[in-house]
């Protein structure tokens, strides 16, 4: 006689019946005056791929940016109800929220229901009080201020990479390119990330997006 024991890092013994896996790579860097962030853009349940182009970086406020991944669902309910209540607090006083409000209530949000949300995700942005900041809030509700943030499945391939060339005071050029370079290295490695790329930088004069191509991508495996 065996007995069966269930691996506690095995996520999928802890999905419910007709549920299925996602997988993503998001990723955000603060620069002197302002942030980077991106994110690959397959939305995937399972092995079945079902956006190649999604767009996983969402604006909640003119200068705050929320990368997502996980449910698909959560993270979009998420995002809508932290938008709404930022956008009624610069309402009330008269002024643009900053960057920690607005990680701190995603992060009440997901601590209170983090029995029902399979949600991880990373609040970047800039305020002209403290600049630009990155907040990453895993599964489970904690909150961490970082000097950079990487997630999603594909996160893990690219841990080395990020220590290895991440540097203080990056510009944002190269703070952008960086975050291309990783997030296309998680993609050639991990199934569940793909499609484009997608960044933004966020500064005080505006918002600057942009997108590779999956042909264009800095990265590729062996053979492309």
């Amino acid at each position: 006689m065996t007995s069966v024991i269930n691996n506690p890092l095995d996520y999928s013994s802890k999905l419910k019946k007709g549920e299925v896996s996602t997988g993503t790579t998001i990723m955000a860097i603060p620069f002197d005056g302002g942030v980077v962030l991106g994110a690959d853009s397959r939305v995937s349940t399972g092995v079945y791929i079902a956006n190649r182009v999604s767009d996983k970086i969402a604006q909640i406020s003119e200068h705050i940016f929320v990368c997502r991944s996980g449910s698909a669902a959560d993270t979009q309910a998420l995002t809508d109800y932290v938008k709404y209540y930022l956008s009624q607090l610069s309402i009330e006083t008269g002024r643009p929220p900053l960057v920690k409000v607005a990680a701190h209530l995603m992060r009440q949000l997901c601590y209170e229901n983090k029995n029902n949300l399979m949600a991880g995700v990373i609040v970047g942005g800039w305020d002209p009080v403290h600049g630009g900041q990155v907040y990453n809030i895993p599964l489970g509700g904690t909150i961490m201020q970082m000097p950079f943030a990487i997630g999603g499945s594909g996160s893990t391939y690219i841990y080395g990479l990020v220590d290895a060339s991440f540097q203080e005071n990056m510009s944002a050029e190269d703070a952008r390119a960086l975050v291309k370079k990783a997030i296309s290295h998680a993609m050639a490695r991990d199934g569940s990330s793909g499609g484009i790329i997608r960044t933004v930088v966020v500064r005080a004069e505006g918002n600057d997006r942009d997108y590779t191509p999956g042909n264009q991508l800095p990265y590729g495996p062996a053979g492309w």
